[in-house]
């Protein structure tokens, strides 16, 4: 049995003055404990994969299924990590780990040692009563992942977690999330615009089409571990899958161009 299925999934969402499918019809299959990268331009479909995922969003045809089960609602099995992190302000890096744990019933004990064996996993745990406000990009990412591993989801959801990150910590997260997905074997789906990005995670790269999306090719990523960004294999074979992705990106863009007002295009 698959760990994920998209059954024939078409997604529209409509505004007050027209009808928008993000997904048409849309099939895939992914198994216990992979990686899968979700890649293809803007618009396409990728973020509302994993809302379909998590249950926060239902189809509007066809079915989403985890364990051949239909979603039906947001569960603590499928984590999401968002772009923006949703991390709280006023509590410690300890306290922002701890809080995903409160409504399992444990004892306050036993929240902070699985909290605390999750910021070891991550290398924070020496900056566990660090503010938020105190830490950088990439170690508040690390809060975000160690929150999430915490309550021991099935699946791990990534809406471009690392996109707003300089090179050097990129790279770093990289190396740690694909330490974190060895020793812990979850299903992870991970969304990007970065192509190399894709390669040095996925088991897997789903390239979609420009909206509404579809599959446009499913590439088998059979390059060692541990892989870095910068490696001629990554560069080669991403420089394949970003030439079938050309014409995509090219029509994404001319779209939003033609929506744009000439007085805005002057300043673009």
């Amino acid at each position: 049995m698959h760990k994920l299925e998209f059954k024939g999934v078409t997604k529209t969402f409509t505004t007050r003055n027209r009808s928008i499918a993000v997904l048409d019809s849309f099939d895939l299959q992914i198994q216990r404990g992979e990686f899968v990268c979700l890649l293809g331009p803007s618009g396409c479909g990728k973020t509302t994969l994993l809302h379909l995922i998590a249950g926060l969003e239902k189809p509007t045809q066809g079915a989403v299924l985890v364990d051949g089960e239909p979603v039906q609602k947001i569960s603590r099995e499928r984590v999401m990590i968002f772009q923006d992190l949703a991390l709280f302000p006023w509590l410690n890096v300890l306290g922002n780990v701890v809080f995903g744990l409160q409504m399992t019933g444990m004892s306050k004990p036993e929240r902070r040692q699985i909290a605390r064996r999750y910021l070891q996993l991550v290398h924070l745990a020496e900056f566990e009563r660090t503010n938020l406000h105190e830490l950088s990009g990439g170690m508040k990412q690390r809060v975000a992942l160690a929150r999430a591993l915490a309550v021991n989801p099935d699946v791990l959801l990534m809406d471009e977690p690392f996109a707003a990150l300089d090179a050097q910590t990129r790279d770093l997260l990289h190396a740690e999330l694909q330490n974190i997905w060895k020793e812990t074997g979850k299903t992870i789906v991970f969304v990007t615009h970065n192509v190399r990005e894709a390669i040095v995670l996925g088991d897997r790269v789903v390239v979609l089409s420009a909206r509404p999306g579809r599959i446009k090719r499913d590439v088998a990523i059979d390059l060692p571990r541990p892989r870095q960004i910068e490696n001629y294999a990554v560069v080669d074979l991403a420089r394949g899958i970003l030439d079938l992705m050309r014409e995509d990106i090219v029509t994404t863009e001319f779209e939003v161009a033609e929506r744009v007002p000439q007085v805005g295009r002057d300043v673009l």
